[in-house]
């Protein structure tokens, strides 16, 4: 059976150790980013093959409709087929709703939600041409369920994937395609030092106190996430074990939120 996959947003943070888990799980992992980051995506690609498993990169733009063909195309003309694709991408963005521009809410939108449907559909595409099947996963976030204060259009964005997630697999499911998604909490990312010295900055407090707060308040098990703490999930959602789950979008964040 092949075992290929897509990761996208993988040159850093939660992406990376998702690509670093699946390699590990035996996938081929392709990876993807955009430009600027295409030094710390070379990184990823050649630690990967560190691990013994065939890679590629891929620098392309999510909220681009044609780039987001091309790139699920080169998946399986260079590893074979695409067996799986994990839409991780995404950014955060701290403000005041009151504040946001229409800019601000486009952007996010972009890379967000248009940017997991594109890939979302993409990879369908070549999933059902292939006809054997396949898992379609997406990032989410605890704010799908439960939004955070001066996160609004962050939010918005990924109340909108836990939806498409679940229209997508009632769609897909003929096809022997499962969609699901993950839900990070807080989880000691780039993206998530951005916010704490953002919400640090509204709150009057120091960097770092705001995500030591929240962690130690909001997080039952008392510890903020680390990367490999998602991509541990990602991977039972890429397994066989998953095969039975489809449209669900699942909380995995140490106990803030409950479902």
């Amino acid at each position: 059976m092949s075992r290929n996959v897509l990761v996208t947003g993988a040159a850093k943070g939660i992406g990376q150790a998702i690509a670093f888990r699946l390699a590990k799980d035996g996938f081929n992992v392709a990876v993807n980013d955009i430009e600027i980051m295409s030094q710390e995506l070379q990184h990823t690609q050649k630690a990967i093959e560190k691990l013994g498993q065939k890679s590629i990169s891929i620098i392309a733009d999510v909220s681009n409709d044609k780039q987001v063909e091309t790139m699920m195309k080169k998946v399986k003309k260079e590893l074979g087929s695409l067996n799986i694709a994990v839409a991780n991408a995404g950014i955060a963005q701290v403000k005041p709703f009151i504040e946001l521009t229409t800019k601000d809410w486009d952007k996010m939108f972009a890379i967000n939600m248009r940017g997991v449907f594109l890939c979302y559909k993409e990879a369908a595409k070549i999933m059902i041409e292939q006809g054997t099947g396949g898992k379609i996963i997406g990032a989410c976030s605890i704010v799908g369920y439960k939004p955070f204060p001066m996160l609004s259009h962050y939010s918005a964005t990924k109340w909108g994937v836990r939806g498409l997630t679940q229209a997508a697999a009632m769609e897909l499911a003929k096809h022997k395609i499962t969609v699901n998604a993950y839900c990070p909490g807080i989880v000691g990312t780039e993206m998530w030092n951005l916010i704490d010295e953002k919400l640090a900055k509204y709150e009057n407090k120091k960097k770092g106190e705001v995500i030591e707060e929240y962690s130690n308040k909001l997080i039952a098990l008392g510890r903020t996430s680390v990367p490999d703490d998602v991509a541990n999930f990602v991977s039972y959602l890429a397994s066989k074990d998953s095969d039975y789950m489809t449209g669900q979008s699942i909380m995995i964040d140490g106990g803030i939120e409950f479902s």
